[in-house]
């Protein structure tokens, strides 16, 4: 389900907006909309499709970038986890069993191995969706290699037992932290070589907090994980493409120490932490802030309700540079597709007037 009247796709205005100025029309952004979601709209079998033959993939891509499309947005995200490459992983996807629990299990741990494991898995995927992304003119990607350096740490060894190990083995975690950023930079340099071709914007998600804190202390976070945003930041802007940090949680303690590694914008907004429009005031003289829907809106709110938010929301922030409308968080298969719908129909009738 879905609508005729969009603006075309025109993926400089985003890049406009990530480099913190107003372009000449509000562009929108998603972290992700789930498959589940889109086939649950289109009402054509979609989920399967990624995981089945070139040609199913490539069938995949073809409807997934023209929901995007068709709903106005100037890009399209995709990202490939690079936990998913990490042998034993799993503690925080799955709430599974720690892989490394000791500081042998860390010393044996095959890293080297893992670039090489990443790719072999991925690089289908991203040659496929670049062959899709690559043949229209004025739509481009946002992403990369997904997951963060924290949320990857947390998969082998588990958020509570990290925090025990913490205190039991400080120099075992500090050297797992190392090994972890060590990691991505290797994967996000051969990345930007050889991968990156459709993608305008790359970008990292790695949640740091929770409604009322970060989840580690910040000297730890600033110590530990810090050090690794700013060396792929750096890698991004290297290669000429601004930078967002998906990042949830209350991180307000630790947002200039991040904003010291280079981001170009940041993303994920809960109204429970703060309002949007706190987000910007505090921080829309530096970079560009992405969201302002919470999801809780369009999961639990009648469509005129969202629309009035959404208006409400554009009128707050339309006026700062860098800004971008959309979901908090992302756009799960839950989500009542009238409630996207709500969202997304509002802001372009927006989107169009300021085209007249």
């Amino acid at each position: 389900m879905s609508f005729a009247k969009v603006p075309e796709s025109n993926y400089r205005f985003f890049v406009t907006a990530m480099q913190n100025k107003k372009p000449e029309r509000m562009p929108l952004y998603e972290h992700h909309i789930d498959a589940g979601f889109i086939q649950k709209d289109i009402h054509e079998p979609m989920v399967e499709l990624l995981d089945g033959s070139v040609e199913a993939k490539r069938k995949f891509f073809r409807l997934y970038v023209d929901y995007w499309q068709n709903h106005g947005y100037d890009i399209v995200t995709f990202e490939r986890g690079i936990p998913l490459a990490c042998p034993g992983s799993g503690a925080l996807r799955f709430n599974g069993e720690p892989c490394i629990k000791t500081p042998e299990d860390l010393a044996r741990y095959p890293w080297d191995e893992i670039p090489d494991r990443y790719f072999a898995q991925e690089a289908e995927y991203f040659e496929l969706f670049a062959e899709e992304v690559l043949k229209r003119d004025n739509i481009r990607a946002v992403g990369g290699p997904g997951y963060g350096i924290f949320e990857t740490v947390q998969d082998l060894v588990g958020y509570q037992e990290l925090c025990y190990l913490m205190y039991d083995e400080p120099e075992m975690v500090e050297e797992l932290f190392r090994r972890v950023r060590e990691l991505y930079v290797t994967i996000w340099t051969r990345f930007l070589k050889d991968y990156a071709a459709p993608y305008c914007v790359c970008r990292m998600g790695d949640d740091l907090g929770f409604k009322d804190e970060t989840l580690l202390p910040h000297a730890f976070i600033v110590k530990n994980i810090l050090p690794g945003y700013k060396q792929i930041v750096d890698l991004v802007h290297a290669s000429g493409r601004p930078f967002i940090l998906h990042c949830c949680g209350k991180i307000f303690g630790v947002m200039d120490e991040i904003l010291a590694t280079g981001i170009d914008a940041k993303h994920s907004n809960e109204d429970q932490i703060a309002p949007f429009h706190r987000w910007v005031e505090l921080y829309g003289d530096r970079i560009c802030n992405l969201g302002g829907i919470d999801m809780n809106v369009l999961c639990m709110e009648k469509p005129e309700t969202i629309a009035r938010k959404v208006r409400e929301t554009i009128e707050e922030n339309i006026d700062f540079g860098g800004f971008a409308l959309g979901c908090g968080n992302s756009i799960p298969d839950y989500i009542p597709v009238e409630g996207f719908l709500a969202m997304n129909q509002t802001a372009n009738e927006f989107r169009l007037q300021q085209l007249r």
